[in-house]
């Protein structure tokens, strides 16, 4: 869908950034600053974010820590931040009565005398919404929370440390503020947005960040390709980057089906980096390169970010950073095998003399990133 040119002035208040908040994405967990203008854009340590908290929720895998706590959540935040993550990651909607609430899944399920009763998010005023699963009042009791499958199973959405469901402004006020936010723009694949749709959601979200945000990093994401142009184009405080699957799945929107339209997509609107599916780098690390040659920073997501060999891969084929479920065992690889380059220093050195760092020539590398993605089978 091809988009006129949005002007912020059409738009009234979004460009009032208050006297608090930060115009450069830094927090105490970083090793230092973060320079955000346009084409200066880098992150000074390879950072570790938490998917949707403290991980996502897998009902129907046999692995407890993917059901450990409710995703998305106030708790999942802060447990997440008993750890040494950088940001956490999570998926903001908006409401018909336009509050931004946080929650992954474009439907919402719950059953009414025996029958599944689903509905859309973003059809539902914020109440409606904060009716479902655990409530914060004492002697409340919520509507069930079930969730659907991608093979089509529903299940109770049953963890270990459920929570209530929450909005952004609580987020805000009940995350340690040290906590980076990656922000993702979440908008439903098989729906086609109008301008004036996009501006008017991203406005909700956009007053409620610059409210509240005061020296919180901030980070935000988005598979849209419209709505990332629109956000950039509405501000220019907070970096934005493009969600990519890297072409591991294809779209009717050319833009999502490749790390090179990603790339397209970024330098022409003046998005500052990449999320790509991690499985999209290993099958084309020659992509690496192309996207810090052309001064973009790249991030990635997915399963394989959960194996640490991988996420140590990455580190060496120049990614910034990984966005991770399995938050307590892949900090401490992290931590194991990598930590900040000191002052002169040109490469990341061991932390502790314990554990050995893995040792590559240049040669066995090139070696590997020609193998791994026959590895894939993609």
């Amino acid at each position: 869908m091809a988009l006129k040119a949005v002007h912020v002035s059409d738009v009234p208040n979004l460009d009032h950034v208050p006297d608090n908040t930060s115009l450069s994405l830094y927090s105490n967990r970083f090793s230092k600053e973060v320079n955000v203008g346009r084409g200066t854009f880098k992150i000074p340590k390879f950072v570790v974010i938490g998917h949707r908290g403290y991980g996502m929720n897998m009902l129907q895998s046999p692995d407890r820590r993917m059901k450990a706590v409710k995703e998305n959540s106030i708790l999942s935040f802060n447990t997440a931040g008993k750890f040494a993550i950088d940001f956490v990651e999570f998926d903001v909607q908006v409401t018909r009565d336009d509050c931004p609430v946080i929650f992954h899944d474009n439907f919402i399920l719950s059953e009414e005398n025996g029958t599944v009763i689903e509905k859309r998010v973003t059809e539902l005023t914020l109440s409606e919404f904060l009716s479902y699963g655990p409530q914060r009042e004492i002697g409340e009791v919520g509507k069930s929370l079930l969730r659907k499958t991608k093979d089509g199973k529903i299940l109770s959405w049953n963890v270990e440390s459920d929570d209530s469901l929450c909005t952004l402004e609580e987020a805000f006020q009940k995350v340690n503020p040290s906590i980076g936010f990656n922000i993702e723009l979440k908008f439903d694949d098989g729906v086609v947005y109008q301008e004036d749709h996009l501006i008017h959601v991203l406005q909700s979200i956009l007053q409620v960040v610059f409210r509240h945000a005061k020296e919180r990093p901030i980070i935000f994401s988005t598979f849209q390709p419209d709505a990332a142009l629109v956000v950039k184009k509405l501000q220019s405080t907070y970096p934005v980057y493009f969600l990519t699957n890297g072409g591991t799945e294809i779209y009717f929107d050319v833009r999502r089906n490749s790390l090179e339209e990603a790339m397209k997509l970024c330098l022409e609107g003046g998005l500052e980096g990449i999320v790509s599916e991690v499985k999209g780098i290993f099958r084309n690390p020659g992509a690496v390169n192309k996207i810090k040659e052309s001064k973009l920073s790249l991030l990635t997501y997915g399963k394989l970010n959960n194996v640490s060999e991988a996420v140590y891969l990455q580190h060496l084929m120049g990614v910034e950073g990984v966005i991770v479920d399995l938050v307590e065992d892949i900090t401490e690889a992290v931590s194991d095998l990598i930590k900040p380059s000191g002052e002169g220093e040109g490469e990341r050195i061991l932390q502790g003399e314990e554990k050995a760092k893995p040792q590559f020539s240049q040669r066995e590398l090139s070696f590997m990133l020609k193998l791994i993605p026959e590895l894939i089978q993609l």
